[in-house]
């Protein structure tokens, strides 16, 4: 599975192949067009990260994925610890904004929680495809006058930019933060994301830095990779890719010490976090920054 997503599609979506329509009420202030009969793959993610934005047909379908994949659990968090690690070390950079695209429900020390803890004026524009997600995002970003949630798909760059322009919140002529978690996987190879991800750098200024955790195939036994190619079965298929794939998405900007490496590895708060087998979560990280170009 990938490190920033439920593949919620490789099981059953209505509540009643679950057991039985949902009886739930929309809670008071939930945006209307929030299903409550079907399960969400970003609210299934969230109960996995210990978050309370999930309801009973979404951990009964969590309960369901983990009894198939024991370790998808700790694969979450792990890509949720390496992007607050990354924010962090952003944020000591001088970065203040933050461009999140695939992020899911904003919750569990998500983005705007991490950067706006250590600087109360970084601004944050969440950008995810699922509507689920992002109705959930504005729900709880109510009040936060520095954090907004766009409805939009990564395979559209340039729509991206332009609505994290129209928010106000993302100034371009100054650096910022690409955040990529567990989402280019989700780009297939027939849709150019190497294009994709050229177009977001491109609009970005020198001292701005990009952030990717991408699934992969290397030093994954083979249980895990018939288990990915599950994905191949629903609308969220993964495309697992190799660390010089992975690499090339950066593309001239530097990479960050230690490199593209397994995501526990990637400046880890403490040796002990680190246990012996950091390629079980089957993804690699990576932080580059974009360097004023000589001349």
């Amino acid at each position: 599975m990938p490190a920033h997503a439920v593949d919620a599609g490789a099981l059953p979506h209505r509540g009643d192949e679950l057991g039985g329509q949902a009886e739930m009420q929309t809670p008071d202030g939930l945006p209307a067009e929030i299903d409550l009969s079907r399960p969400s793959a970003a609210r299934v993610y969230d109960y996995f990260l210990g978050g309370a934005h999930n309801f009973e047909i979404d951990r009964r379908l969590a309960e369901q994925i983990a009894g198939m994949t024991p370790n998808l659990a700790a694969t979450m968090r792990s890509g949720r610890e390496f992007l607050r690690r990354a924010v962090r070390a952003l944020l000591d950079a001088g970065i203040d904004q933050f461009l999140d695209i695939g992020s899911g429900i904003p919750t569990v020390g998500n983005v705007h929680e991490v950067a706006q803890a250590a600087d109360p004026q970084a601004r944050i524009v969440y950008v995810d495809i699922d509507p689920v997600a992002v109705a959930h995002s504005r729900e709880l970003l109510t009040g936060n006058d520095r954090a907004v949630a766009v409805h939009a798909d990564l395979r559209e760059p340039k729509l991206i930019l332009d609505e994290a322009r129209s928010s106000g919140l993302i100034d371009f002529d100054r650096p910022l933060g690409i955040l990529l978690a567990g989402v280019v996987h989700f780009v297939p190879d027939a849709d150019r994301p190497a294009d994709i991800l050229a177009t977001l750098r491109a609009a970005a200024a020198p001292g701005s830095f990009l952030v990717i955790s991408h699934s992969t195939f290397e030093d994954q036994p083979q249980e895990m990779l018939d288990a990915q190619r599950l994905s191949a079965r629903t609308d969220t298929e993964i495309t697992l890719r190799s660390r010089a794939e992975i690499t090339g998405f950066f593309g001239d900007w530097t990479l960050l010490a230690p490199g593209v490496v397994h995501m526990p590895l990637w400046r880890p708060d403490s040796p002990s976090d680190v246990d012996d087998h950091p390629e079980r979560f089957g993804a690699f990280g990576g932080v580059a920054r974009y360097d004023r170009p000589a001349g």
